[in-house]
């Protein structure tokens, strides 16, 4: 088997999983050894939100997530133009973080 076919991976996307989960809102945090991302959908007028996903990296893995968001996000702003951040405000929640892990 040459590396080519070694490297081929097979990925499986179920129906549940290819519908996706709307969020509008990251918060980050980290130990030594992981970083967590919480992913949020926060809601106009209702105090509370609720974590929608939690996706748990090794640190190598989130910076290799890192230089892949911004490689998309050049391709990105190459083809459609550049993705303006508004003020703060409810529509426009940050992303939070690096929060420490205890």
């Amino acid at each position: 088997m040459d590396k080519q076919q070694q490297n081929n991976i097979q990925i499986e996307l179920t129906d549940d999983v290819a519908q996706g989960i709307y969020s509008n809102l990251a918060v980050i945090a980290h130990s030594s050894s992981e970083f967590v991302v919480d992913f949020v959908s926060l809601l106009p007028g209702v105090p509370k939100a609720k974590v929608q996903s939690r996706i748990v990296l090794t640190p190598e893995h989130t910076k290799r997530l890192m230089h892949a968001l911004i490689d998309n996000i050049k391709k990105y702003e190459t083809q459609f133009g550049e993705i303006r951040l508004p003020q703060h405000g409810f529509g426009n929640p940050p992303i939070v973080g690096p929060v420490g892990m205890a």
